[in-house]
């Protein structure tokens, strides 16, 4: 059944960011038929999408929820990386402040901006460490 008034609603009060992307595919799919209403959802979407919100996403000027469909997939496994990095760099730095104490900010600020992998090296190295010097070096006091 295709409910384009539900799916317009689901879009503009969005459960999650991945949400938004299951009903473009399905709008994609329904106005496949018709490509004048194809254009306009992609444009009253893109124009929602960029509307200030819980899940604001920032786009360039496409109009076609295809492309929209490709964008945000690529948006969502961008922030889902970055999310990643952000929790591994907090449940290190827990681990760190449990062993070890206090964290001097150069060691907050390294790890906060780390990689996944280098993070994973670390995570690996803070059982074994006797201090924080032997995972970071030296830092300054």
């Amino acid at each position: 059944m295709r409910n384009l008034v539900a799916a317009v609603f689901r879009i503009e009060h969005p459960a999650s960011p991945q949400a938004i992307d299951g009903l473009l595919s399905l709008l994609a799919d329904w106005l496949a038929d018709r490509p004048d209403l194809h254009r306009m959802f992609g444009l009253w979407i893109r124009a929602t999408l960029m509307c200030p919100a819980e899940y604001r996403i920032v786009l360039p000027q496409i109009d076609d929820l295809q492309e929209l469909n490709v964008m945000l997939a690529e948006r969502l496994e961008e922030w889902a990386h970055a999310y990643k990095a952000e929790g591994e760099a907090l449940a290190l730095q827990k681990l760190l402040r449990r062993r070890f104490g206090s964290i001097p900010a150069e060691v907050l600020q390294e790890t906060s901006s780390a990689s996944v992998e280098q993070i994973d090296i670390w995570l690996d190295q803070v059982l074994d460490a006797g201090s924080l010097e032997e995972i970071f070096g030296p830092t300054t006091p």
